[in-house]
């Protein structure tokens, strides 16, 4: 039996499922605060096109880890690893609960379960390499890595420039191969964990997509890239939403067109949410819908904890 105290709940899923909705009437419920897992949302430049949460939600419950950050300022995992145990610390002293949310899975693992500790790149090398993913393209940067880690390049996902990025620095900073350096072993943690992974029927998915994107566009999503596009080439900014919008002000393709791939990145980029989810078997999975049985869940879990 556990003697820990406290209980960190994660709401996982894709995007578009209703998280933000379900985690802010949990958190009413059970009195506490909410810590963003959005990698996206950390950037205070990037409101519209990351779905934040709105004024009135963020109002109603105290959120952290959104717009924490600018798109100029480097960030990774190990640093929100440290930033969110140190704040937990803090949260557990006045609540039982705190509430974990987001749809970037390596964020949600890194505070369960630890992420290796890696050394401190030169910035001299992080330049470069980021020169490299501007002049030449993210095929550029995988050939590297399939040169000198083959094994990660065999797993890792080829759209994910941040995470092509983070092998090569570690491979160039120590002559060493990233897979080497990652252990993967699972960190003790002070408080229980109770992951929920919400879901939805694909159709139903695909449709608040559909209808998140079209209100993105009525509530100033170009206005938000075009600002933004000068510093389109930054690494916060390499995301769905912002990339087909950026193209299409480079003329590639019509307004109309735009938004159709826009959506049907989206759809893409939460099938990817839901493979990674799903290779975890701690998740139970509930709809958005159902916050009554999520409640009795959490209570069932923490009967079995005390």
């Amino acid at each position: 039996m556990s003697e820990k105290n406290n209980t960190l709940i994660v709401i996982a899923g894709s995007t578009a499922v209703g998280k933000t909705a379900l985690s802010i009437q949990l958190a009413k419920i059970l009195h506490t605060e909410i810590l963003s897992a959005d990698a996206r949302q950390f950037y205070r430049e990037m409101i519209i096109g990351t779905a934040v949460p709105s004024v009135e939600e963020q109002k109603s419950v105290v959120h952290h880890f959104i717009g924490h950050l600018s798109i100029f300022d480097y960030y990774n995992v190990n640093m929100y690893e440290q930033e969110t145990l140190c704040l937990l610390d803090k949260l557990f002293k006045k609540n039982q609960y705190v509430i974990l949310t987001g749809g970037s899975g390596l964020y949600i693992d890194a505070v369960c379960s630890g992420i290796d500790a890696l050394p401190d790149i030169d910035m001299q090398i992080r330049d470069k390499l980021q020169n490299q993913l501007k002049t030449e393209g993210l095929s550029s940067l995988l050939k590297e890595l399939q040169i000198l880690d083959e094994a990660y390049y065999n797993i890792v996902d080829k759209q994910n420039s941040k995470r092509i990025l983070r092998a090569l620095e570690v491979c160039l900073q120590t002559n060493q191969t990233y897979t080497s350096l990652r252990t993967q072993s699972v960190k003790e943690r002070n408080f229980n964990i109770i992951r929920i992974c919400l879901t939805l029927p694909r159709n139903e998915l695909y449709h608040q997509i559909n209808l998140r994107t079209d209100k993105m566009m009525q509530d100033g999503f170009l206005d938000e890239a075009q600002t933004l596009y000068p510093h389109r080439n930054l690494n916060a900014l390499n995301t769905v939403g912002y990339k087909e919008l950026f193209e299409y002000m480079d003329g590639k393709y019509s307004m109309e067109l735009c938004i159709d791939k826009i959506k049907t990145h989206t759809r893409r980029y939460a099938k990817r949410q839901q493979t990674w989810f799903g290779k975890n078997n701690d998740y139970a999975y509930f709809e958005p819908s159902q916050c009554e049985e999520v409640l009795k869940f959490i209570t069932s879990r923490e009967l079995i904890n005390k």
